[in-house]
């Protein structure tokens, strides 16, 4: 298997164990809904030429300007929704998957209704 395949099949089981979430493709790439509407992850793989094997997630208020402060070889502020707070996540400079299962679930906390919130809360007890 490619590490991009790896790559790819790594953030569907992340993204797919939380609760109603729901993959397709959005603009050609592999994206992670809550409940088939809301986007919390983008998969993207050498987006319009730019190199990198990288997630585009949702994040907290402040959570890209500090991680991409502290540490810009792996993160980065994604085009397009990055003025929303964005983060860009790169999967190409040997990714840590646990700290990736971290930022996946705050992903969904943004965008996920307060009653799945509480389901994944309820797993964790």
């Amino acid at each position: 298997m490619s590490p991009v395949d790896d790559a790819l099949d790594r953030m569907r089981a992340l993204c797919l164990a939380l609760p109603e979430a729901t993959e397709r493709l959005s603009h050609g790439a592999p994206t992670w809904f809550v409940r088939d509407k809301k986007t919390f992850v983008t998969y993207m793989d050498d987006h319009h030429g730019d190199g990198r094997l990288a997630i585009w997630c949702a994040a907290a208020p402040g959570a890209q300007e500090l991680l991409v402060n502290e540490e810009p070889e792996r993160f980065f502020v994604p085009p397009y929704v990055g003025h929303r707070g964005w983060l860009g996540v790169r999967l190409d400079a040997d990714p840590d998957w646990g700290e990736l299962a971290g930022i996946v679930e705050d992903a969904y906390r943004m965008v996920a209704p307060k009653r799945l919130i509480g389901e994944l809360d309820e797993r964790w007890h």
